[in-house]
């Protein structure tokens, strides 16, 4: 594998998230450590199953670095399975719902997972291949032929700690990048990479008897960095199966919850709700952000109505540069995504790899202590991803592009590859994007290039309309095209009922795009 380098941060980790969650629970065995519905686990419980989840897998045959995948909900089960398999030695792999059967399929062969546990909700995702595959077969909530049972496998097994050694090197979870077609690509993380994150954990209070609420899918990384923190600060995670703004807001209502992590378009359903000025929020202290950008006017919104504090973090899942935006001491920078966090380094640069001068729009690259080991078995991929500065030192290229204003503060400017080329000229789907969303009738927008005779490519513009809005799709290009120059315009608007989006809320363009381009291939 190719080496990464990551800096070594002030105070480098020198405890794993496993001996810290031991740690916890032998600490406090009596308080909260899980709440699901109206299902609660004490830190003793939840030891002891992780215990038994990891003596379950010891007994399959599972050895240190053994990826074993997840396939379900938020639920007690998937975080007991999600550190009972890192206490085991194995390496966690958390599979994406949002994912075909082929591309599941294809991860976990290209993983070679020992072992998959899934619940009964996605079970229809892996009916078609899973019995083929040389591994262990769970069911998490339900009896099928041919799969052992949860639960009965941990009423087997010993609550005694196997205490199996391990190392800052050893791999701690696998989160695969692509849910759709392609090669899905498996971004590796070590204990050292989980271990350097929790510097956040007690500036940012999840060691202070925080309730975290979990809204988010646990595969993704957007939830794993708010569900880790809190179990290594010995606090209390509340988890969501699936995300309903009303349900949210009742929730951090009734349980006094004081942190946690949203995406974007979680932000605008809840401030949205028409009666959210009602619920009690006030225990609310530290509310994050991550995914995708927040827009400057949601953001203000939360300021202004939703108690605590609100910071963005910019990052990657594959890790590198991070840039932080504590929103309520920036009010004026809210169109950025914050300035590079402690010990990370985030650099610009043209398509040739050299540093873009100040002001001007580049490839966004960086390197920090949180970086990944590499993409898993594929180290040509690695090597596509890395960019080396003049002292040799790696940093990861984002695919963002963006800049930095005259104090340091970076603005994001869209993907890479969401750029249009329109008659050679390099337009950023972002900028169309927030003209659009700045008309009162747009709640969603996306601006995707499509094939052009004339110019290669030209943008177009999809908007979702508001309740009760009778506008059409001419109307809002003309209003749009007006704030516009001529060789940014958008060449049409249609309008939608929704855009797709992922489970975290990001807009699926690809999946935009492609009926456009597949019709110029025929």
């Amino acid at each position: 594998m190719i080496p990464t380098n990551p800096p070594t941060p002030e105070n480098p980790p020198r405890e794993t998230v496993v001996a810290r969650i031991r740690a916890n629970a032998a600490a406090h065995p009596e308080a909260p450590a899980l709440v699901c519905g109206d299902t609660r686990l004490t830190w003793g419980a939840f030891d002891a199953r992780i215990n038994r989840v990891a003596n379950a897998l010891i007994g399959m045959g599972i050895r240190k670095g053994d990826n074993v995948a997840i396939l379900s909900a938020n639920s007690i089960p998937y975080a007991e399975l999600f550190m009972g398999i890192l206490r085991a030695g194995g390496c966690v792999t958390p599979l994406s719902s949002m994912a075909a059967p082929e591309a599941l399929h294809k991860m976990l062969a290209d993983c070679g997972a020992r072992a998959i546990f899934v619940a009964e909700q996605y079970f229809g995702l892996v009916e078609g291949f899973v019995d083929d595959l040389d591994l262990h077969r769970v069911a998490i909530d339900f009896d099928r032929e041919g799969m052992a049972d949860y639960e009965t496998l941990l009423a087997e097994a010993d609550t005694t700690d196997p205490m199996v050694p391990l190392e800052m090197s050893d791999a701690f979870n696998l989160i695969y990048s692509s849910g759709t077609t392609g090669t899905p690509k498996g971004i590796l993380h070590n204990h050292w990479m989980r271990a350097a994150q929790m510097d956040r954990v007690s500036p940012n209070g999840y060691d202070d008897n925080a309730r975290t609420l979990i809204s988010t899918p646990l595969y993704s990384n957007t939830t794993i960095v708010a569900f880790i923190p809190t179990l290594f600060g010995g606090s209390t995670v509340h988890l969501m199966p699936k995300f309903d703004a009303r349900a949210y807001l009742e929730i951090v209502e009734r349980e006094g919850i004081t942190h946690t992590m949203l995406v974007p378009v979680q932000y605008k359903r809840i401030m949205d709700v028409p009666d959210f000025d009602s619920f009690d929020l006030s225990s609310m202290r530290v509310k994050f952000s991550t995914s995708a950008p927040l827009r400057a006017d949601v953001k203000k919104d939360v300021l202004d109505r939703f108690p605590g504090k609100l910071i963005e973090y910019y990052g990657l899942t594959e890790g590198g540069g991070v840039s932080v935006l504590v929103a309520d001491e920036n009010p004026t920078k809210l169109h950025t995504v914050g300035q590079p966090a402690p010990g990370n380094d985030i650099r610009l640069i043209d398509t040739e790899g050299r540093e873009v001068p100040q002001g001007e729009v580049g490839e966004i690259v960086g390197r920090g202590p949180t970086m990944m080991a590499g993409y898993f078995g594929r180290d040509d991929l690695t090597a596509d991803y890395i960019w080396r500065d003049e002292n040799d030192r790696v940093y990861f290229r984002s695919g963002d592009m963006g800049s930095f204003d005259e104090d340091g503060f970076l603005v994001l400017s869209d993907r890479k590859k969401d750029m249009i080329i329109s008659g050679g000229l390099n337009i950023y789907a972002n900028d169309l994007e927030l003209i659009l969303l700045d008309d009162a009738d747009v709640v969603d927008a996306a601006v995707i290039g499509v094939p052009s005779d004339a110019w290669g490519e030209t943008p177009l513009g999809l908007v979702v309309l508001r309740d009760g809005a009778t506008r059409t799709g001419d109307e809002i290009l003309e209003k749009a095209n007006a704030r516009l120059g001529k060789s940014h315009r958008l060449s049409a608007v249609e309008l939608r009922e929704t855009l797709p989006r992922s489970t975290i809320g990001k807009i699926l363009k690809r999946d935009l795009r492609a009926p456009y381009w597949e019709k110029e291939k025929t």
